[in-house]
């Protein structure tokens, strides 16, 4: 597989490479990886949350107002 990468990015990528004293190909395959992986389980989530608000399962507003301000008092 190819992937074409601009000019900024394949500079980025080889420096990074260099830093850890790996192949190029391999941190791109490590990101790639992390990626795909961060999707599917943020898609997973998404879709139980769907099926959880079908079923009713949801939280008010002023829960949720309550909850934030717990977290992040003024």
């Amino acid at each position: 597989m190819e992937i074409p990468l601009s000019p900024d990015l394949q500079a980025k990528l080889s420096r990074l490479a260099v830093q850890q004293g790996r192949p190029t190909e391999s941190l791109a395959a490590e990101a790639i990886e992390r990626m795909v992986n961060h999707d599917e389980w943020f898609l997973s989530e998404v879709q139980k949350g769907i099926v959880a608000a079908d079923r009713g399962e949801v939280t008010d507003h002023d829960e949720i107002r309550k909850l934030i301000g717990k977290r992040y008092p003024d």
